[in-house]
């Protein structure tokens, strides 16, 4: 056979062999046996072994694996990942549909999903090819698991059909059905390996396995459920469900097309009954709305699509004895108290611990040492004590008193008025607060020094390496080189020891260097301001510009800022009345990290000062109006995603909603082009 005999061969079998993968995996209809297929599969690999140049992109023969991923890169994502807005009441779902409504002229309609309990995924095709997966990670960057995708049967590698745009992007969730997990879980149990504790655990964990060959024996699967791209003409979002599963995406068949929101909860009712009968887990439904026009004038908030909602199934309960009570200092001196209890079976995996959240919580419950208490997991993930059996509670227990004293430090402990917390003042020498200041500090959404991570900090912090921030900059080499710790409290040889060798104190130093580039609002996410979250800290940033204008703020000041109340500014003005903190700010500057805005806008104007502005459409690439967005919010104006009568002009790129631009043109608000914009800023 000549080579290019080959190569008619190798594609007719690599499109045969997809098509009854297709068929097997997404459609659920198999058109070959086992056998068979082996078969083929075997004579297209032998192929490729003789002549390898032939190999193609979206050969099933890539699909079993074999590839060693021995780093994780992150990516940033084109499109945030954003999280859903959680619900658990039939009241807020119709409070969601009445502020729908009150921005949307004429009909809604939504599209109800299931809300699957895996791990979310982002999938890019470029000419109909998979050329990257993502990990949603912190939601604007994720981890590229490619490799092991591939592994996955029901993803396609090249697309079905024709219409599909150059490039596109589609979400979905990685699962892994129950028969698989069982099957999975007997087999580790037979060779000597600790099960799985639940299917949700076991595909998170595959996903990040170094070996895709492992990847590829467990039985993953894949629904999409969103798509994403400048270039994708759908209206609805049924459409693009449709039009994506004739590509060749696994959709889910469990959908709803509702016309009210009674038909939502109905769809809601209906498949709490039915999910027992699904041979995958889920935790509720995703209720959206339907129309694509619809979804971009409603917009998003900072964390979430306005137009769309997860309604989650009740947690389930169970009931433990309580045998006592911690209590741990967080990074800002919070003393939360958590629950011991007697070990039990809890949405699939064994509960020792639940939060009591704080001393009011603690009362209200009325809670006592003994107790028979009820546990769920609020959201399924996190234990909490959410009730007591009285009727089985001892006539002798005693009330439990909050303590008094930091547990930490022995400092007494203070509570704000107002504030539920009982918190340690101590915040410069209680060792958890200092700790939990330096994690905070590293932490990839912060100045993102991977390198300090695995338990290194507290190594740094014992040895009286670091105490505060700033002290993180006068590390060296020589400083850190040998340092180690033994962890007595591990059962695992691999964990026991923790050393700084060579290689590690390079990447610490390194880490660190490179933390300096690191943009201010990042910077101040980073100092650990209470209530400075990274939104406020952006706006807090582009608003004064450096650190030194924060820091002269007046508490009034302060409160001009968008985003930034009464409770924010006095944290803000507090924390720099205090010299130790101003001594780290002076520190920081030293070694050089970032303590102002250095990419100021080249057109800064006073002309959007206290204006509304809507950025709508596109404007040839998702960055471009990303920096549209920018300067908007440079410009001391307010970015919004909806227009309403508050707007004070939109700029619009091309496919601008209709919907929108007609209710601009009813309310008399000014649509401008982008050439406009930038013409208006000077």
């Amino acid at each position: 056979m000549d080579k290019a005999e080959a190569e008619h061969q190798i594609k007719k079998l690599v499109n045969e062999l997809n098509s009854h993968n297709y068929n097997y995996y997404v459609k659920a209809d198999p058109t070959i046996s086992d056998y068979d297929f082996d078969m083929l599969l075997e004579k297209l690999s032998a192929m490729e072994k003789e002549y390898p140049e032939l190999v193609l992109p979206d050969s099933p023969t890539q699909r079993v694996g074999g590839a060693i991923t021995s780093e994780f890169n992150s990516f940033r994502h084109t499109y945030p990942m954003l999280s859903l807005s959680n619900t658990y009441s039939e009241g807020e779902l119709r409070d969601f549909d009445e502020r729908v409504r009150k921005i949307i002229d004429g009909e809604v309609e939504y599209i109800c999903e299931l809300k699957f309990d895996g791990l979310s995924i982002s999938l890019t095709y470029e000419n109909g090819l998979l050329v990257r997966a993502l990990t949603r990670g912190d939601g604007e960057s994720g981890d590229d698991v490619t490799t092991n995708v591939k592994t996955i049967r029901s993803i396609p590698l090249r697309l079905n059909g024709k219409g599909f745009p150059q490039s596109f992007e589609v979400r979905g969730e990685i699962i892994l059905p129950r028969p698989g997990f069982e099957k999975m879980n007997q087999d580790r149990i037979e060779i000597g390996e600790n099960p799985f504790a639940n299917p949700r655990n076991a595909a998170a964990g595959s996903l990040k396995l170094q070996d895709s060959a492992e990847v590829a024996r467990r039985p993953l699967d894949a629904y999409m459920y969103y798509a994403l791209g400048d270039a994708l003409t759908f209206e609805t979002h049924q459409q693009s469900l449709k039009t994506i599963s004739q590509w060749g995406f696994k959709i889910s068949d469990h959908t709803a097309l509702c016309k009210s929101i009674n038909e939502v909860l109905s769809f809601i009712a209906k498949m709490a009954k039915d999910r027992d009968t699904l041979t995958f887990d889920i935790d509720g439904i995703v209720i959206k709305v339907n129309s694509l026009e619809q979804q971009q004038a409603l917009g998003y908030t900072s964390k979430s699509p306005r137009w769309a909602i997860a309604y989650k199934y009740k947690a389930e309960q169970v009931a433990t004895q309580l045998l006592s009570i911690d209590y741990q200092v967080g990074r800002t001196g919070v003393v939360t108290p958590v629950a011991n209890l007697k070990p039990i079976q809890l949405a699939g995996t064994t509960v020792k611990r639940a939060s009591l959240h704080n001393a009011d919580i603690i009362a209200k419950l009325d809670v006592r040492i003994g107790d028979q208490v009820f546990v769920e997991k609020g959201g399924e993930i996190i234990p909490k004590i959410i009730g007591v059996d009285l009727s089985k509670r001892d006539m002798f227990a005693e009330q439990v008193t909050f303590i008094e004293k930091c547990p930490e430090c022995g400092t007494k402990l203070e509570r704000q008025e107002g504030e539920a917390a009982n918190v340690c003042p101590n915040e410069d020498n209680c060792p958890p607060q200092i700790k939990g200041k330096l994690e905070h500090f590293i932490h990839r959404k912060a100045m993102n020094i991977d390198s300090l991570g695995e338990g290194k900090i507290e190594i740094l912090f014992d040895n009286h390496l670091v105490k505060n921030i700033s002290d993180l900059y006068n590390l060296t080499y020589d400083s850190i080189l040998g340092l180690e710790k033994i962890n007595k409290d591990s059962d695992s040889a691999k964990d026991k020891k923790l050393s700084f060798k060579e290689k590690t104190a390079e990447n610490i130093i390194n880490g660190i260097e490179t933390s300096k580039k690191t943009p201010f609002e990042k910077v101040l996410f980073a100092i650990g301001i209470r209530y400075v979250g990274e939104t406020v800290a952006r706006k807090l940033a582009f608003h004064f510009k450096d650190i030194d204008a924060i820091i002269s703020a007046t508490n009034e000041e302060l409160q001009e800022a968008e985003n930034i109340g009464e409770k924010v500014a006095g944290s803000i003005f507090a924390y720099f009345r205090k010299p130790e903190n101003l001594l780290t700010i002076e520190n920081l500057k030293l070694a050089g990290l970032n303590m102002k805005i250095e990419k100021q806008p080249e057109l800064a104007s006073s002309t959007l000062v206290g204006k509304n502005i809507v950025v709508t459409g596109s404007f040839g690439s998702p960055k471009r109006r990303k920096e549209l967005e920018e300067l908007v919010i440079m410009n001391s104006a307010k970015l919004s995603g909806s227009v309403t009568s508050k707007t004070s002009f939109v700029v619009a790129g091309e496919n601008m909603g209709p919907e929108k631009r007609q209710k601009a043109l009813n309310l008399g608000i000014p649509v401008i082009s982008e050439g406009e914009f930038i013409e208006m800023l000077g």
